[in-house]
């Protein structure tokens, strides 16, 4: 299995998008979307996986994160992650497999439920619905917003992620980590992510944000699967399974002992799910 090729994909505006890809050319196309504040290697091992039955995966970093270029102006709003995933999955010429997480989940559900609809052959919701739990929404600014003057070493960048994630063991090593951090010529390491990006605008009216959200459901037409975390702290069972009546064909996973970040907390579960869904009506 050849190792993923890293390229960038020049969106209209100019804005680059850095991307991985791997698996056979002809492959049917799975896109990954991440969350915010992450990064595409949070895919690693599901791409992998699909990659070696043939899919043909990307995991895309959104704009503003890891390798992708910064948005002039904190364009950062959701119509442009949208049009983003508009624009990148109509240079396939055929429908691809979406698969989003927070951010990202969001993204793709706008661009599938949304007009103009871009055709995708299924759609993957990882722990995105309307109706987040308010105090798990506010956990996750709060730690996003914390130590944006970066950190002193890995040591310390480490020790924040697990006051945030006390639920996940401390890594054995920092490789996986050091993806979501960059170093400035100061020395210090920061999140690989644009600060400016915190400040969207667009969602403050949450009563406003969650009906579109709804509404975006009921326009989906394809199968779609609502990956949640068994335990997350923003998607309760009860959220999930109002959600999901929304699609026309909608599916629920729950991952046993994973929390928002579902593919982080339980990466063979969560690849598992998803690899049979997407087989099913993408294989």
């Amino acid at each position: 299995m050849s190792t993923p090729r890293h390229q960038t994909f020049k969106l209209k505006s100019g804005l680059g998008l850095a991307y991985d890809v791997s698996g056979p050319a002809a492959g049917q196309p799975v896109v990954f979307l991440h969350g915010f504040g992450q990064t595409r290697h949070a895919w690693g091992k599901a791409a992998t996986v699909l990659a070696q039955r043939g899919f043909r995966a990307y995991t895309v970093d959104l704009r503003g994160h890891g390798a992708s270029g910064w948005a002039d102006e904190g364009n950062y709003e959701i119509e442009h992650y949208t049009g983003d995933t508009r624009e990148f999955l109509a240079s396939f010429g055929r429908p691809a497999a979406l698969v989003g997480a927070s951010l990202g989940g969001i993204s793709a559900l706008l661009a599938t439920g949304e007009e103009p609809k871009v055709p995708v052959k299924c759609l993957v919701l990882v722990d995105i619905t309307s109706r987040v739990s308010e105090e798990g929404v506010t956990r996750i600014q709060e730690f996003m917003e914390a130590n944006l003057d970066g950190f002193a070493s890995i040591e310390e960048a480490a020790d924040s992620v697990s006051r945030y994630l006390p639920n996940r063991p401390p890594p054995k090593n920092f490789s996986g980590l050091m993806k979501n951090l960059r170093k400035a010529v100061n020395g210090r390491l920061y999140w690989h992510w644009d600060p400016a990006a915190l400040r969207q605008k667009g969602w403050d009216n949450r009563e406003a944000a969650d009906h579109r959200i709804e509404q975006a459901a009921r326009g989906v037409e394809v199968p779609t699967l609502l990956l949640r975390g068994g335990n997350s702290e923003l998607v309760s069972p009860e959220a999930a399974d109002t959600f999901l009546k929304l699609f026309k064909h909608g599916e629920l996973a729950a991952i046993d002992d994973a929390h928002h970040m579902v593919a982080g907390d339980k990466n063979d579960d969560f690849t598992a799910a998803l690899v049979e869904f997407v087989g099913r009506y993408a294989g």
